[in-house]
């Protein structure tokens, strides 16, 4: 087995300057980013991720007074309620404006425990370390914090910049298949609206390959995928709009007003980079309907999604309680539902108002899709 290639840094700019630190066994890099004026470090983990967390523990103990805020597992953390008790406990343990927050997990652990850091004295230092590839391609990385609520999914959160993200690729080794399957979906996202050679990486390489936790390939298309995000962040960090007709941060949510209404139909219990899979093929299918993208592009999404083993249609709801839930997404304007879509490949705008039989259209056209 060759030796993998030594740690890459992504440099975040603007306000609040970060590094984005990709590779394997990058856990030696933990007690830099936090530095040493911390005295007591919180770190946000779930019961199932405890041993594998056991190095990390074991190296912030070593500088620090830690203490464990075990959460849930999965969407069923991000509430008001496990926030509220994490709150408690920070008050107990003594915790002040100098100390900081370690999140060990998947995406939903990340929001929520950027969302502790950011409300605890109205904000303290946090670092993510991500566990799966959603999580390292996408909650880790631009400051988004949140929980949800009954009306819908991450309606309550702050923009919250990390002081670093470790993403330790050897953390995807014991990672199920299914998982890291999910977490492309958030790549080939990326690849559609900003970066057309993820696109060509996830076409041209045996999906087995793309699959494995040590390959060159699978690295690249985490680097390339954080890169996205730092590029489109820095210049829209807290979604006002882009320059020249694009988007800005909203293009990060290409795929995720259905996905999102999904996601709420089957109670969170949905895995997000599946549900953005259909969102997107379903956006892409709304486009071409509205005469904004061209049959190629719109097909080439669901070959792109479906060639690495992602969902690319859904039956689960009918059509009026998917469109009720779009309704209360966060990129509504009053009564106006708002989709990012794109015009080619790297090229995402906003359609505003879609007609009604564009959007019936393309819900029929993903419910035919679904297996």
């Amino acid at each position: 087995m060759s030796t993998p290639a030594p740690p890459s840094t992504l440099h975040v700019g603007g306000a609040s300057p970060y590094d984005v630190v990709v590779g394997h066994g990058v856990a030696d890099r933990l007690l830099g980013l936090l530095g040493e004026a911390p005295r007591r470090v919180a770190v946000v983990l779930t019961p199932s991720l405890r041993e594998l967390a056991g190095p990390v523990l074991e190296a912030l103990r070593s500088a620090y007074d830690v203490t464990e805020l075990v959460v849930p597992d999965g969407e069923a953390a991000k509430t008001a309620e496990t926030a509220a008790g994490c709150w408690e406990q920070l008050g107990a343990a003594g915790f002040t404006r100098s100390d900081a927050v370690v999140t060990f997990g998947g995406g939903a652990t990340t929001d929520l425990g950027g969302f502790v850091a950011a409300t605890w004295l109205r904000g303290v230092r946090v670092v993510h370390v991500p566990t799966t590839l959603l999580a390292m391609v996408d909650a880790a990385v631009g400051g988004k914090t949140g929980v949800n609520t009954a009306a819908g999914k991450n309606l309550v959160g702050s923009f919250h910049e990390p002081a670093g993200v470790l993403c330790d690729l050897s953390l995807l080794e014991t990672l199920p298949r299914v998982d890291l399957v999910a977490g492309l979906g958030e790549v080939v996202k990326c690849g559609f609206i900003a970066d057309e050679r993820i696109l060509e990486l996830v076409e041209g390489t045996p999906p087995e390959e793309l699959l494995a936790p040590g390959s060159p390939v699978l690295r690249e298309l985490v680097e390339r995928s954080v890169q996205v995000k730092v590029d489109v962040v820095v210049a829209d960090l807290r979604e006002t709009g882009g320059a020249g007709g694009h988007p800005g941060r909203e293009a990060l949510n290409y795929g995720h007003t259905m996905a999102h209404a999904i996601e709420r139909a089957e109670g969170y219990t949905m895995r997000h980079g599946e549900a953005v899979a259909i969102g997107c093929v379903f956006v892409a299918e709304l486009a071409r309907r509205a005469g904004r993208l061209d049959d190629a592009t719109a097909d080439r999404h669901r070959s792109a999604f479906a060639r690495v083993g992602l969902p690319v249609g859904y039956a689960g709801a009918d059509y009026d309680t998917l469109r009720a839930a779009m309704a209360v997404d966060k990129k509504s304007r009053g009564d106006q539902l708002r989709f990012v879509v794109l015009e080619e490949v790297g090229r995402p705008v906003v359609l505003a108002g879609p007609e009604e039989s564009h959007l019936r259209g393309a819900y029929e056209t993903m419910r035919g899709a679904a297996s």
